[in-house]
């Protein structure tokens, strides 16, 4: 028996991560097999809940993937889980717009069954913490908030006097305080909290918020109130897997380093269902690719911060070049796409030469260059989506790319979601390469995976 929770916040900033991470280690110490799941695009927080729990964190997102289809991949993950632990987003009815709760912690709760603990942020309030937790508690009938968690508390008095405040406004149980506490302080920067392959010290970190989550959060209480989960098999890649057996094994390099490490864990196991071998690789260190690689997917990341090590990498460069020249199946997205451009220009103005297979230069800007949900289609030579097809996705970056127009085959068309019928290009398509800022979300469109498989089959076979 599975059983299940999420941890939501009254709003962006009230600690949630750093919570949701603490859990997961506290009840993983206990020996738990702990599942973590984030609600939303993020693909920062679930490097912090992969290391908690020693289990990667996952996804879940009902814009870019349809919600019977988010539900399916829900329970196939969880499977072998003991406890799931899912990190809301933003304040629990944020979602995707002002009138309805799609997209939204609150949405994914109820479509799950997951019971909801939610955190408030009680530094400067006394008792109108109880007008807070009974306003969130009253707002939709529907959904089950189970028990509070005070954070930031002054004292454990003023926990106390907090505690008889939101329990009498509501009848719900505070299951959990933490006391202000600058050693539970993530450290962030433009595009979020730090990853957690930068931070040396992230081991001692972790066992600190465990600690502190055993110390003051009523454990035995919280797995009380958990939930149980339906889970069940899903066939990800609509790929009968006999079928997908049957073909000539590919082999797909994914970059994954200190540069590159954001994934959909979704988007591998989909292409893994499709019928292909995975294999790691580091832009950063390795001189060359895997071995039999018929395929190249470069991910996002913060190759900004390692340009100067990426561009003294040539071997790399040169072997990256060599395969796109022979037409191999390429997908970049974001600190990939960056990473192929000709020039990356950091926040200090230093120019770094990198792959120079998509013409121009990425530049570093101080402030957000785009965030937000993207609907595409494909364009002309796009093989992971043909012209006409769509898919959904999600954009996050602060450099801009300066290129000549007319030198420019784009990736895909823009649909904007206000307007459909207003659409713009963007990103670069040539000889097999797909690349733009761009992260999509292959669960979206179940064809996405198998094109970029076939066209690895189609490759190989062209190569022998």
């Amino acid at each position: 028996m599975t059983k299940h929770i999420l941890i939501a916040g009254t709003q962006s900033g009230v600690g949630k991560t750093t919570l949701t991470m603490g859990l997961i280690a506290a009840l993983t110490r206990r020996g738990l097999r702990v599942q973590p799941f984030k609600v939303g695009p993020d693909y920062i927080d679930p490097t912090y809940h992969t290391l908690a729990a020693a289990r990667t964190c996952r996804n879940i997102d009902t814009w870019m993937v349809t919600p019977a289809r988010a539900v399916a991949m829900y329970r196939r993950a969880v499977q072998n889980a003991d406890v799931t632990i899912i990190e809301g987003v933003m304040g629990l009815f944020d979602g995707a717009n002002y009138t309805d709760e799609s997209g939204s912690s609150a949405e994914i709760a109820k479509m799950v069954g997951a019971p909801v603990l939610l955190v408030l942020d009680v530094g400067k309030m006394a008792r109108s913490a109880g007008a807070l937790a009974a306003g969130y508690l009253n707002f939709d009938a529907h959904l089950n908030i189970a028990g509070f968690i005070a954070n930031r508390c002054g004292s454990e008095r003023h926990f106390r006097g907090v505690k008889v405040a939101i329990e009498k406004a509501t009848g719900v149980p505070v299951v959990g305080w933490l006391p202000k506490d600058a050693g539970l302080h993530i450290p962030e920067r433009h595009l979020g909290l730090i990853p957690t392959d930068e931070r040396g010290e992230l081991t001692a970190f972790i066992a600190h918020a465990a600690e502190m989550v055993a110390r003051y959060f009523d454990l035995e209480k919280i797995l009380s109130l958990m939930g149980e989960v339906s889970v069940g098999a899903d066939n990800l890649s609509g790929v009968d897997p006999q079928a997908a057996k049957s073909q000539s094994p590919v082999m797909i390099a994914v970059a994954r380093d200190a540069a590159f490490s954001f994934y959909y864990e979704d988007n591998l196991d989909l292409l893994r269902a499709a019928g292909a071998k995975i294999a790691f690789f580091s832009p950063l260190t390795d001189s060359r690719l895997p071995p039999h690689t018929t395929g190249i997917y470069l991910g996002g990341g913060f190759p900004e911060l390692h340009a100067a090590q990426l561009a003294e990498n040539t071997s790399l460069l040169t072997a990256l070049r060599q395969v796109h020249a022979a037409g191999m199946p390429i997908f970049a997205e974001c600190g990939g796409f960056m990473y192929l451009t000709e020039t990356l220009i950091d926040l200090n103005g230093r120019a770094h030469r990198l792959g120079g297979l998509i013409p121009g230069v990425t530049r570093m800007q101080p402030k957000l260059a785009a965030l937000g949900y993207r609907l595409v289609e494909g364009a002309a030579g796009n093989f992971l989506l043909p012209a006409g097809a769509s898919a959904r996705g999600h954009e996050f970056h602060w450099s801009t790319w300066d290129t000549v127009p007319a030198e420019v085959s784009p990736a895909w068309i823009v649909r904007s979601r206000r307007n459909p019928a207003q659409s713009s290009p963007t990103g670069y398509a040539r000889r097999n390469l797909v690349a733009s800022y761009l992260h999509l979300h292959f669960a979206g469109n179940e064809k996405l995976a198998r094109n970029f498989v076939s066209a690895c089959q189609k490759w190989k076979r062209k190569e022998k």
